[in-house]
């Protein structure tokens, strides 16, 4: 119960060294490439949701929509993998830290909003002046758009971190509290440990509803810059 409540987000080291970079890489083994002409029953479930998402995701997309296709799986497969592993005892979750979450929301962003002013410049400008727009008001209203664009990753990012940073602590926070009741109450402790559970059931669902969420913003940023 000494152990520091925030010990669990800590950037594990070897020797001396972050090995954050060979724990976001441990999720691609999860999705090994089909080498055979008809596919064991995992690889061919893995194809069908990633078909079935796709699907789903790039129906409201253009053909230049589309080609970012590979790009919006990737994300959605990467941060729902490393969310999942993340949930794994004495495991660390790198979608916890706000920097990576930010690596990855920024240059999306950026280059949606790239694709927009470079394909649809006048239809870009215009989001920043809505029509009908009183002539006192205009100066005012294109600052408060220009920040509006400009707070789109830091929504992005801010809102993977809080719903999974959240969880994990209060997955730390009631398993204490059942290790603690154990000595003194049997009956509380195991009403904790129920509730405790049902978190985890329920963390496993906002783990892959959370990467949902960031991918399909990313794909409605590129929709309306397309």
């Amino acid at each position: 119960m000494n152990e520091n409540l925030f010990s669990s987000f800590i950037t594990p080291t070897m020797m001396g060294l972050p090995i954050v970079i060979a724990i976001t890489m441990f999720p691609s083994i999860m999705f090994p490439s089909p080498n055979r002409l008809i596919n064991n029953r995992l690889i061919s479930i893995q194809q069908w949701l990633v078909h079935l998402t796709s699907k789903q995701m790039l129906s409201i997309h253009n053909q230049k929509g589309q080609t970012w296709a590979l790009m919006l799986m990737s994300l959605i497969l990467f941060i729902g993998s490393t969310n999942l592993l993340g949930l794994l005892p004495h495991s660390f979750t790198p979608t916890t830290q706000l920097s990576l979450n930010l690596g990855m929301a920024i240059p999306l962003w950026a280059g949606t909003v790239v694709t927009g002013f470079r394909h649809k410049t006048k239809a870009s400008l215009a989001h920043f002046l809505p029509q009908g727009t009183p002539l006192p008001l205009i100066p005012m209203l294109v600052i408060i758009e220009t920040i509006s664009l400009f707070i789109q990753p830091m929504a992005l990012a801010v809102r993977l971190t809080a719903n999974i940073t959240a969880g994990h602590l209060l997955i730390h926070l009631i398993g204490g509290a059942t290790l603690a009741l154990m000595s003194i109450s049997t009956i509380t402790a195991m009403v904790t440990f129920t509730i405790l559970i049902l978190l985890t059931i329920l963390e496993f669902a906002v783990a892959l509803i959370q990467a949902y969420v960031f991918t399909l913003l990313v794909s409605l940023y590129l929709h309306d810059n397309t």
